[in-house]
């Protein structure tokens, strides 16, 4: 028995990975690519070759290369995009006649000239959006592969996010719900950010004390921010903070932390998006991250010296020099 007809905009590693959860589940899904032979891959060999290889996609996918047919009697709507081209698909999305349609985004980000984060930017686009956003510890391979894995739906309203948890539970997918979207999303975004600079650490050739130093620093910076933009304290200590933090800093499955490892290495920031191949959402997410702190007067030290060695050629090694010779301080204070 079919339970529902979803739509996916993307068809990348993580939308191939939603795929494979909600048909599983018993729903019947269309994925959207805007790249035609993407589409027909997942169609004729049904796998995504490129970036989930391995992964046998279920005969109840479908994957479109017109978004209008994707589109076609869905119940709900994915958005599995890198979270630069969440407006630009989110605008498509608001010329169709979606009725209400929920929209659930996994994209982890903050767009970079505005700063906002994804619920912000869509519901810019679509006034009446049911926005749920999915976000916490996941890494795509992981996922597909039913490794048992947790994560967060959250809304501002209960019955939207409760209806997410429910689509997506399975027995190796545990949804929990939150209402403090602001949390969830800054949380997922901006580790983003210290993932990048756990790979410099690596890529420099330092261990577990620098790593686990800069992850709970850069947690503090998290939540100081977070806090003042709105978000609940303790959001930080769940999945989508600490969770996600632990997960992207350390696992060679992350592409910051992949990305950072090159730049420690002494690579470019081209070269070393080139090498990584698949989007850096980190990247765009420090330009965006180092404004917030500006205008809400926020101390984001690890942030800061992110910000410039990836947008002002500063060396890796005398940004951690100045991060560890920065005047003393309490450390709980907030």
């Amino acid at each position: 028995m079919v339970r529902g007809n979803v739509t996916i905009i993307g068809a990348g590693s993580m939308g191939t990975a939603a795929s494979v959860l909600l048909a599983d589940n018993g729903f019947k899904v269309n994925m959207y690519s805007c790249f035609e032979d993407e589409a027909a891959m997942i169609n004729t060999q049904r796998e995504q070759k490129d970036k989930l290889p391995g992964v046998r996609i279920p005969d109840n996918v479908v994957c479109h290369n017109d978004m209008e047919a994707a589109l076609n009697n869905s119940d709900s709507i994915v958005l599995a995009i890198p979270s630069q081209t969440v407006r630009e698909n989110v605008k498509k999305l608001a010329l169709k006649n979606l009725n209400k349609r929920k929209i659930i985004c996994f994209s982890k980000g903050l767009e970079e000239n505005t700063c906002l984060r994804m619920s912000q930017v869509i519901e810019q686009e679509i006034k009446d959006a049911n926005t749920v956003i999915m976000s916490g510890p996941c890494h795509a391979e992981e996922m597909a592969s039913k490794i048992p894995t947790a994560y967060v739906a959250a809304s501002k309203h209960k019955k939207e996010a409760a209806e997410a948890q429910d689509m997506f539970m399975s027995s190796a997918f545990r949804v929990y719900t939150n209402t403090d979207t602001a949390g969830v999303e800054l949380g997922g975004a901006l580790k983003n950010v210290i993932a990048i600079c756990a790979g410099i650490s690596d890529g420099l050739g330092f261990g577990d004390n620098t790593k686990a130093a800069l992850m709970t620093r850069g947690m503090f910076e998290i939540q100081r921010l977070g806090v003042e933009m709105g978000a609940k304290a303790q959001t930080f200590s769940g999945l989508t903070g600490i969770g996600d933090l632990i997960v992207t800093c350390t696992s060679m499955h992350s592409r910051n932390r992949r990305a950072g490892i090159l730049l420690g290495k002494g690579y470019s920031l081209a070269d070393a998006l080139k090498e990584v191949e698949m989007v850096v959402e980190g990247v765009k997410t420090a330009k965006a991250a180092y404004k917030l702190a500006i205008k809400h007067n926020i101390e984001m030290p690890i942030t800061t010296e992110a910000y410039k060695i990836l947008f002002e050629g500063k060396n890796a090694g005398e940004a951690v020099i100045d991060l560890m010779t920065r005047k003393r301080k309490n450390e709980m204070i907030f």
